[in-house]
């Protein structure tokens, strides 16, 4: 039986893998701003990354958030380790210059140990805050290759039975991300006792699903979510 880590006096909020375009999705950008929602940091992928050009409803979204305080992370896609340094660095530069942004969401991050070096020297170049976004539990060594880890990424018929990695326990819950699709509302508190009891202190749950044409379930809002910043925020004024 692994070892978990029971730690409910840690402060949850929440991490957003990406919403859609702002002028898709508006209502989903303005609500990240609502006073009191406990917002860990928000990804923002323009077109799969930066684009080739400063898109300016995008830049509207992430100065709203940043007059906000809150942390604006550039998308990069790693490939699981196929992209080369000298292109992630070239996306990572325009996101910075075009967008101000204050870190990096590495997605599709790689787990196994032979990929950590070159993983260190990417997460070393980079400024700000980085979240590697392996959707599994990686190799440990990637524990102090940045500042969080996405440990899971999928739907709620796999975390309600998942389990923890051991080496996890030897780490703060802030070093930890859950993202979880397919979560009826009424499995709710469930899924966060879960988290809490696996050591996750950033999440982010919905009740969307993957579809056919391979649009995230994450880039809409769940259709619970007042209820669930209202059960997770220190004090949401309705």
């Amino acid at each position: 039986m692994p070892h978990l880590t029971a730690q409910p006096t840690t402060r949850i909020g929440f991490g957003v893998p990406g919403y859609a375009h702002p002028l898709v999705a508006p209502v989903e950008w303005a609500e990240l701003t609502r006073p009191g929602t406990p917002l860990h940091w928000a990804v923002l992928n323009v077109a799969h990354g930066p684009g080739t050009r400063p898109d300016p409803h995008c830049l509207a979204a992430a100065g709203k958030l940043r007059n906000a305080d809150i942390k604006v992370l550039g998308h990069l896609d790693l490939m699981y380790g196929a992209r080369s340094h000298g292109e992630l660095m070239t996306d990572a530069e325009r996101f910075r210059e075009w967008y101000r942004v204050d870190g990096f969401y590495l997605d599709r991050a790689p787990t196994e140990r032979a990929d950590l070096p070159q993983t260190r020297r990417l997460t070393s170049a980079l400024q700000g805050h980085t979240v590697l976004g392996h959707g599994t539990h990686p190799h440990p060594g990637y524990a102090e290759a940045a500042d969080q880890l996405v440990t899971f990424n999928g739907p709620w018929t796999d975390y309600r039975w998942s389990q923890v990695a051991e080496w996890t326990a030897d780490y703060d819950p802030s070093r930890f991300c859950h993202f979880v699709h397919g979560l009826p509302r009424t499995h709710l508190d469930e899924a966060v006792r879960i988290a809490r009891w696996q050591g996750a202190g950033t999440i982010f749950f919905t009740d969307r699903t993957e579809t056919t044409d391979r649009s995230s379930p994450f880039e809409t809002l769940p259709g619970y979510w007042d209820e669930i910043v209202s059960r997770i925020g220190p004090g949401v004024s309705e």
